[in-house]
């Protein structure tokens, strides 16, 4: 962002445009400021969002043995991986000097160009995925205001239905301009704000569904979540429950743009670790209790979105300001995960056309009441043409619990395992057939079985859902 005073003429002139190329720009080196608490906060902006509504509907179907262990079993996961993925920031080893700024690059650098191609499909598909992911809940919880406001009025049994659609389009527009932030190190006020918010409407939804039991006077539900009328049934149900809960825990394909935020010493690694380890206890803790709360307070009746499927009516000002919570996280969360993707596209297309004014060139704006900021005609029209067209597909499958299941499921073990794995292998030179090996292969087949059931059961439940 350019710095400096506002000439007398700023003020006279509604729009002043100076243009720079982006070789000037890239000649000032670039400053790692991010410190454990900035990296927690960019983690639970990135873990803590759409997810941790579904919690309470997946440990409905799975039952109170199945579903807070497999919560505690994914944290876990999550931990392990990542911490396996950190210490592949730098190459030939952890404290080599190579940096990997990117998960893609990580992956280019351990396996080669042709596994980055393969990673490359899963990575920004799952960022894409999310972008989905996020306007639907986002909409919906703009829709809960407005649902919660007319049931106070008219009575729980009024129909008070409203669409969806104008909300993902408004929701849209919100991103096409936020989306012009240039990178990761220039959103961390983004991110500690999504973070506090993330906070607030978790303890929300964990206060009402306490509440709620207090108010039954019992504990609902059973060891073996909701009866089904077949086996059948149940099954896909117990599938999509473990894509929803896959959806909401790993962060592995944007924790390299987050540690190479971080300044050193200490070691990227080691401060990349300690936060890993904090942000999940505490999202696991939040996880548990919203989860098993929800549950407990609803039994067989749980709704697929705590906060948005009104098991809850009263306090409804108290409703809408946990739905207003949501929404502006995932505001930030939105960013965290596109974020990635514009800036590999941005790289890519720099280096392919060098001599491009249209690539290239950045112009420095002033708008009046607001700081000067840099503008580049690329980066204008491929993030709005990208933020259009997740909103456009969110509008065609606008259904929460299935879509959050087929993304987790389907990008948890490739991204999540498989590749930190393999990385890992090559930078500890690890030889086939040795005891930690074994290990981790056994490790990352459980996880690719667990992936493939996932996505079995999450994508019958959004066929079944579009032709319903």
């Amino acid at each position: 962002m350019v710095g400096g005073g506002e000439a007398e003429e700023d003020e006279q002139l509604p729009l002043l445009i100076s243009s720079s190329s982006t070789n000037e720009l890239s000649q000032q080196p670039l400053k790692r400021t991010g410190t454990i608490w900035t990296a927690i906060a960019h983690i639970i902006t990135g873990v803590i969002g759409a997810g941790v509504l579904s919690l309470a509907w997946s440990v409905a179907q799975l039952g109170w043995l199945a579903g807070p262990l497999l919560m505690l079993v994914f944290a876990a996961v999550t931990i392990l991986s990542n911490n396996l993925l950190s210490d592949c920031y730098r190459y030939p080893d952890s404290d080599g000097p190579t940096r990997s700024r990117s998960y893609l690059e990580a992956v280019k650098i351990y396996l080669g160009e042709k596994w980055q191609t393969v990673s490359a499909i899963f990575v920004h598909e799952s960022l894409y995925g999310c972008g989905i992911a996020y306007t639907i809940t986002a909409a919906s919880s703009v829709r809960a205001i407005q649902r919660s406001n007319c049931y106070h009025k008219e009575g729980h049994q009024a129909s008070c239905e409203y669409g969806k659609s104008l909300y993902m389009l408004l929701f849209g527009l919100v991103q096409i301009v936020v989306s012009q932030i240039p990178d990761f190190h220039n959103m961390e006020w983004l991110s500690i704000i999504a973070a506090i918010m993330s906070f607030t409407y978790a303890f929300i939804g964990l206060g009402l569904g306490f509440a709620k039991i207090i108010e039954n006077g019992r504990i609902q539900g059973s060891l073996g979540g909701v009866p089904t009328s077949n086996v059948a049934d149940k099954l896909w149900l117990a599938f999509q429950a473990l894509g929803d809960i896959a959806f909401a825990y790993p962060y592995s394909i944007i924790l390299l743009e987050i540690q190479d935020t971080l300044k050193s010493p200490p070691a990227e690694n080691k401060t990349m670790k300690k936060a890993s380890m904090v942000a999940i206890f505490v999202t696991t803790f939040f996880y548990l209790c919203c989860g098993c709360f929800g549950y407990a307070a609803f039994g067989d009746d749980t709704p697929g979105n705590l906060l948005t499927g009104f098991g809850f009516y009263e306090p409804y000002w108290l409703i809408d300001f946990a739905n207003a919570c949501i929404v502006l996280h995932l505001v930030g969360g939105y960013q965290v995960y596109s974020q990635p993707v514009f800036a590999v596209a941005e790289r890519w297309f720099s280096k392919k056309y060098p001599d491009s004014g249209f690539v290239n060139n950045f112009y420095s704006i002033k708008v009046p009441l607001l700081p000067r900021f840099q503008a580049n005609p690329f980066r204008l029209c491929f993030r709005t043409v990208y933020v259009v067209s997740t909103t456009g597909i969110a509008m065609l499958f606008p259904y929460f619990n299935q879509v959050l299941g087929v993304l987790g499921a389907l990008n948890f073990w490739p991204l999540a395992i498989y590749f930190p794995v393999e990385m890992y292998f090559v930078q500890k030179k690890i030889g086939s057939w040795t005891r930690k090996w074994i290990v981790l292969e056994a490790f990352s087949l459980v996880c690719f079985l667990v992936t493939v059931v996932g996505v079995i059961g999450s994508v019958q439940g959004l066929i079944s859902a579009k032709l319903s």
